[in-house]
């Protein structure tokens, strides 16, 4: 369709990727999903998955086969199956954080075993995506496209610590390599955007000096101004006359929106306000955030209250993160924790990443053909759908289990001795007729959170040096706001220095329908999100900018270079949280039945423990590997109960 003269003062008619991934396999695999597995012949996949721009994630051509199985139609032509011959010690279904921490403590414990990891996506990681753009200036930039970082060290279990060890990654680095007066150092400060389509003007408000200096510069009326000053730098006890253990107990009981409206008496504006800004954190906003949750997530309002510092058993697992956290939010490659995947795959397949040390992997290019050679010990195939896993008997004795996938050629199967599924609790039940129905409703239970992670390659960043900010946080807009990247420089890979170097802008969005119990919210989000097309995220993006960094010399037309959104409609494993799951914290909690092995088959990913970070996706992984092999020590403890050790806390 023809670009507007707004598209074109924007950009829209320049050479970004607007189109989901289509070429190839992506192809082949729709025709699959409607049973015509020859329709076309295979193709190769994208030469190097890092680089690719626009639409990325879990695609429409990614999903669309398990979307099949789930809607009744991919069985009905009886396709037929290709037995590979291929046998294996063990098939990991899933390549993400937790599918290959699975596959090398297999192979740990199992020194020599042949192992074959299958994933739907075009690259492995999972939620743990690199994005990666040339500029304009030749600069080879690097960013993060789904899971961000290794959050607090200090919490990690004994079987994460010595797992990331065993590959090569020590946190502690971090410590040097990420620049945290990067900001100072440079003058610059937080801001905000007010949205016209929210607030009647678009206003980007720097967020300099005293409370009072900025709020007074925001379009919220005077009552709200005054509600917001009194919010954040002298809050008052809005719980008079209850002791703290009561106070604690009737935060975990209302929302945050309720807090604000009921008992603090806002004026309502200050729920627009701040609408959003547990999102990020809890993957809901705070009309279904509980106030003790979003007290953890340092929300403004409770220092007046005299709750005491202790951590509270109604705090959700990130709620008791973010209240207790003793680490600085530093320990992230430039990639996020594409990072800790990269490593997992050189260590599993050295000849697909050459170099030793986890400064030299930030910049190795992985050699994709060498991933799923036949003269590997381990193999890793690529848009590749698990479609059935099945024990070749009665699973209390069968000797193996048999996986098929779909990929461009049709169906195929391997047979393994062991089987772990990595993948969505979601998906389980479709790939086994083998499991009871408890467990079943179980796996059911989790909800992913979906959302989108964007970055955006800059050729400079002189407009945010102009109003000396590092980004803004959006307050009405589709997206959350925008930020210059996270400041690692690490081996040869150095971050911007001077205004004059390209950069890369992160945009979030998490996509949920407010209104809801959580888990509806997440499932109609999900829903939504499917509607939007890359060109829609496109607009919005260049339009956010253009709006908040109106008057400077920033043009979205010339400056943007390149556009990645990675959309995860089946993002961030669902955590548990009052007031909706009144099962927590003293259980029993679904993931307990929903994770139990049976047969030759045990389960490992971040939905196993209910939270979603890295160190719980490794856990599970070692726990799912335990249940398998019989190892003497079992599960690690940590892998048993969402959130922090609880001995750390106090409960």
């Amino acid at each position: 369709m023809p670009f507007s003269d707004r598209d074109k003062q924007l950009g829209m008619d320049r050479g970004i990727t607007r189109r989901d991934f289509l070429d190839g396999v992506a192809l082949v695999i729709g025709a699959a999903a409607l049973g015509g597995f020859h329709a076309r012949p295979a193709m190769a996949q994208t030469a190097y998955p890092p680089a690719g721009t626009g639409l990325r994630g879990q695609t429409d051509s990614a999903q669309n086969v398990m979307h099949a199985i789930r809607d009744g139609g991919f069985w009905a032509t009886n396709p037929a199956i290709a037995d590979t011959g291929e046998v294996y010690d063990l098939v990991v279904v899933g390549a993400g954080i937790s599918g290959l921490a699975a596959a090398f403590t297999y192979r740990q414990q199992k020194p020599g075993a042949k192992v074959l990891l299958i994933d739907a996506l075009e690259d492995f990681g999972g939620h743990a995506k690199r994005n990666e753009f040339t500029s304009g200036n030749g600069k080879r930039l690097i960013g993060y496209g789904g899971s961000q970082s290794m959050q607090t060290p200090s919490y990690f279990s004994p079987a994460v610590t010595a797992t990331l060890a065993a590959i090569g990654i020590e946190p502690t680095k971090f410590e040097t390599y990420y620049n945290q007066a990067w900001a100072e150092e440079r003058g610059l400060n937080g801001a905000v955007f007010f949205d016209a389509a929210t607030w009647g003007v678009d206003k980007l408000v720097v967020q300099s000096g005293e409370t009072a200096d900025w709020v007074a510069q925001t379009p919220l009326n005077d009552t709200a101004k005054a509600d917001l000053i009194a919010l954040i730098d002298a809050p008052g006890d809005y719980m008079p006359g209850l002791t703290a253990e009561e106070k604690l107990t009737k935060l975990s009981q209302i929302t945050y929106q309720e807090f604000l409206l009921d008992y603090v008496k806002a004026d309502p504006q200050l729920v627009d306000y701040f609408k959003t800004s547990t999102t990020g954190y809890f993957g809901v906003g705070i009309d279904a955030t509980t106030a003790l949750d979003a007290r953890g997530n340092w929300n403004p309002g409770f220092d007046g209250m005299d709750l005491g510092d202790s951590v509270s058993k109604f705090h959700s697992p990130s709620g008791r993160l973010g209240f207790t956290d003793p680490d600085p939010y530093i320990y992230h490659f430039p990639d996020g924790n594409a990072g800790i995947a990269r490593h997992l795959v050189r260590a599993l397949i050295p000849a697909a990443l050459p170099g030793t040390t986890m400064e030299d992997q930030v910049t190795a290019m992985v050699d994709y053909a060498a991933l799923d050679r036949p003269e590997n010990d381990v193999r890793l195939r690529l848009n590749a759908t698990a479609v059935k896993v099945a024990h070749d008997g009665d699973p209390a004795s069968a000797a193996s289990v048999t996986v098929t996938y779909a990929d461009a050629g049709g169906l195929h199967s391997v047979t393994a001795g062991h089987v772990v599924l990595a993948c969505w609790h979601r998906v389980i039940p479709y790939l086994t007729d083998e499991l009871a129905q408890p467990q079943i409703t179980a796996l059911n239970d989790q909800q992913k959170v979906p959302l989108i992670y964007t970055n955006v390659l800059l050729r400079n960043w002189k407009a945010l040096d102009e109003l000396k900010i590092d980004g803004a946080r959006a307050r009405g807009n589709f997206w959350s706001g925008f930020e210059i990247d996270f400041p690692v420089s690490m081996g040869d890979y150095t971050f911007a220095d001077t205004p004059e170097d390209p950069v890369i802008l992160h945009l979030s969005k998490v996509m949920v329908e407010p209104g809801l119990p959580t888990r509806e919210q997440a499932l109609a989000g999900k829903r939504a999100m499917m509607t939007l097309t890359f060109e829609d995220m496109e607009r919005s993006i260049r339009e956010l900018l253009a709006k908040a960094l109106a008057g400077t010399s920033f043009d979205p037309a010339t400056d943007i270079e390149a556009i990645t959104c990675n959309r995860w409609s089946h993002g961030y494993a669902y955590e548990y949280m009052r007031p909706w799951d009144q099962f927590w914290p003293d259980g029993p909690l679904p993931i307990e039945a929903a994770r139990q092995p049976w047969g030759r088959i045990s389960i490992a990913n971040a939905d196993s423990g209910a939270y979603a970070y890295a160190h719980s996706a490794i856990d599970q992984a070692v726990r799912a590997v335990r249940d398998l092999l019989g190892t003497p020590d079992g599960a690690p403890d940590h892998a048993r109960f969402p959130g922090p050790p609880l001995d750390k806390l106090g409960l």
